[in-house]
């Protein structure tokens, strides 16, 4: 069934959250799984919003660490489907750290995910292309077939290494 495309900003989606002791690490700074854990649900809206169906996280592409995030801070994420296969979506993660004293606003962290689209019974299903407006936009969507190649070839290097790794007790 093919499907009318749809425009990267009807799948944005923008989380804002405060930074709270319970969040941080011994560096007073916020817990990098606790990030990567926003990040999943954030780009999860995203990839549903796109699809309208289902969706599960087929990769974390990348997670790239740019600044910390302390208690002063407020920790902003927008998500938006950037590229899509036939069943898979490539949704980009853009974390804003605010200093809520100074306003003072910087790119903390960025990240690539892959979601795909699955019907009741979990099989994969058609989602719309995608199409970009902004510059930030094209120039991620631009560059998204160059990032499949390289999923791709990880997956398959993953799949080489499963295939040597045990599964027995190591105790």
């Amino acid at each position: 069934m093919s499907q009318e495309a749809k425009y990267c900003n009807e799948s944005r989606v923008v989380k804002t959250s405060h930074v709270f002791p319970p969040d941080t690490n011994v560096h007073n700074t916020l817990f990098g799984g606790r990030l990567m854990g926003y990040i999943d649900d954030c780009a999860s809206l995203s990839a549903t919003r796109h699809a309208r169906y289902p969706v599960v996280t087929a990769s974390t592409d990348s997670v790239d660490f740019l600044s910390p995030i302390s208690m002063s801070d407020s920790v902003c994420l927008e998500s938006y489907v950037t590229w899509t296969g036939r069943s898979s979506m490539e949704v980009f993660v853009k974390v804003i750290a605010e200093n809520l004293m100074t306003g003072e606003r910087r790119i903390a962290a960025t990240s690539f995910l892959t979601f795909v689209a699955l019907d009741k019974e979990k099989h994969p299903v058609v989602v719309p292309q995608v199409i970009p407006q902004t510059d930030e936009e094209k120039k991620l969507h631009e560059t998204a077939p160059a990032r499949a190649v390289l999923r791709k070839d990880r997956r398959e290097e993953s799949r080489k290494l499963a295939e040597f790794l045990t599964t027995n007790k190591p105790w």
